[in-house]
C-alpha cells in the first residue's frame, strides 16, 4: 500500500503477519506480540482491532462496534486509530 494513501470505510484490514493479537493473563490486557517485543493495548484499541480485522471492511467492523457498545458515529475515530496502527505496521490493507 502507498504510505500516503488514507484508509477508507470500504477498505478491509488485517493484522500484519509479524504481529500476534491475544489476551495476556499476566498483563490483564490484549497485546500485540512481535519478534522485537510486545504492545499492550487498551480496551478500545483491542476492540477496534478485533472488530475491524475480523470484518470484510472497516465499515462492517465499525457497525459491529456501534452495535456492541450502543454508540453512533464511530467511523472517524475508528479510521483515525487504524491509520495510526497502519503507520506503526500493526495492520495492512487486505489484498
Amino acid at each position: 500500500m502507498d504510505a500516503e494513501r488514507r484508509l477508507g470505510p470500504e477498505d478491509g484490514v488485517e493484522l500484519n503477519p509479524n504481529y500476534h493479537f491475544r489476551w495476556e493473563e499476566p498483563q490483564q490486557a490484549h497485546v500485540l506480540l512481535y519478534p522485537e517485543g510486545i504492545v499492550k493495548l487498551n480496551e478500545t484499541a483491542a476492540a477496534i482491532l478485533e472488530a475491524c480485522t475480523g470484518a470484510p471492511s472497516i465499515k462492517d467492523g465499525t457497525d459491529e462496534l456501534a452495535r456492541r457498545y450502543g454508540k453512533r458515529n464511530l467511523g472517524a475515530e475508528v479510521i483515525k486509530f487504524l491509520e495510526v496502527a497502519h503507520a506503526k505496521g500493526w495492520i495492512r490493507i487486505k489484498s
